[in-house]
């Protein structure tokens, strides 16, 4: 129940967040909004205020917002209100505003949890590694690393940034154990891996893992914003990378998307471990909703802005009947993207082993 209260409460709010970006700036452009649906498929209930008509649908993965005079297929009256009788730079500014407003708000929840408490991984060691170089040397289960070459350690981002940059033969750490300081020498094991990139990388391992003690680091609301704004530009440099080794076949696909049914069971591990942790999931969500939704793919917002551009460069639209074709082959691939991240998500979840299992009893 928690998990499903999550999930829906996260979507709808992103939903609702990205819809009102191209509500506002519609209106603010002078555009009738005729109806504001959270949800697809027949209505559940709404409310008529207004010009526009509020509504929640029935099925709760999505929501859209219908302007007049969308497309030719209406029957265009020629009035200022229509949305295709309005300039291609004000129809951008309205397309653009979705994923802006979710990019946005992505900002505020990461500033906002780094006011509040972003849960931080201690420097306490929790596991030692065999056949590695720090159990030879005689660390041990809950020593505290204070110090790696001379400089201060708090957390364990430190610890693994450190280790795996080190460019020096040996490390010098140095740990607290039962309230005393000791001091150890440790030559690094070197060893190549498969970054989320897809690329080969090798760095020194000394065979340590970090225990489950967390803190909670806050900074005052200044460097909040500004360690809010260096967190989403992270983010989005690292989903843009994952996209380009995507595309590259340097990396699986399969490996690296998550849909709605795997989003359904992080959010609700997310709402366990507590209310932080379950906005920082909704920022990485809402960042990520605005990146893909500006990938120019018909049918996402990316799409529509490609046609604008096209249009703005040749001084006249795009043919209604390409733009339909274009979109509708759009649509399809974009339902086989979905029967496939769904299969995989069932898959990577255990789903069918689940149904399988249950048969059988």
């Amino acid at each position: 129940m928690l998990t499903t209260i999550s999930f829906i409460a996260v979507l709808s709010i992103l939903v609702v967040v990205h819809e009102f970006g191209h509500f506002i700036v519609a209106k603010k452009t002078g555009v009738r909004v005729e109806k504001f649906s959270v949800g697809f498929g027949p209505e559940i209930f709404g409310i008529t205020k207004g010009e526009t008509r509020y509504v929640v649908s029935l099925i709760p993965l999505g929501g859209y917002v219908k302007l007049s005079g969308e497309t030719e297929a209406e029957g265009l009256k020629g009035e200022k209100w229509e949305y295709l009788s309005k300039s291609v730079g004000e129809r951008a500014r309205i397309i653009f505003a979705g994923p802006f407003v979710n990019y946005v708000l992505a900002f505020f929840i990461f500033s906002f949890v780094f006011v509040v408490g972003s849960p931080t991984l201690t420097s306490t060691i929790g596991k030692i590694m065999p056949d590695y170089p720090a159990a030879s040397v005689g660390l041990k289960e809950g020593d505290r690393i204070l110090e790696i070459n001379g400089e201060s350690i708090s957390f364990w981002e430190d610890v693994t940034r450190i280790v795996h940059t080190n460019k020096e033969p040996q490390i010098e750490l140095v740990v607290e154990r039962d309230g005393r300081e000791l001091g150890f020498t440790i030559r690094p094991k070197e060893q190549e891996f498969k970054t989320v990139f897809g690329s080969k990388k090798r760095v020194g391992l000394i065979g340590i893992a970090p225990s489950e003690e967390i803190v909670y680091v806050r900074y005052n609301p200044a460097k909040s914003l500004y360690m809010g704004g260096k967190k989403l530009i992270m983010l989005t440099s690292i989903t843009y990378r994952v996209l380009w080794a995507n595309l590259t076949g340097a990396v699986s696909f399969k490996d690296s998307v998550t849909g709605p049914v795997g989003i359904f069971y992080i959010t609700g591990q997310a709402a366990r471990l507590g209310l932080v942790y379950l906005l920082q999931l909704m920022g990485v969500i809402s960042a990520s909703l605005a990146i893909f939704n500006l990938l120019p793919i018909p049918v996402l917002d990316g799409g529509h802005l490609l046609f604008l551009a096209i249009e703005k460069v040749r001084r006249k639209p795009v043919s209604h009947k390409l733009q339909e074709n274009i979109t509708q082959a759009g649509l399809m691939l974009l339902l086989l993207l979905m029967a496939f991240v769904f299969y995989n998500d069932f898959s990577k979840f255990g789903f069918f082993e689940k149904l399988c299992s249950f048969w059988q009893k």
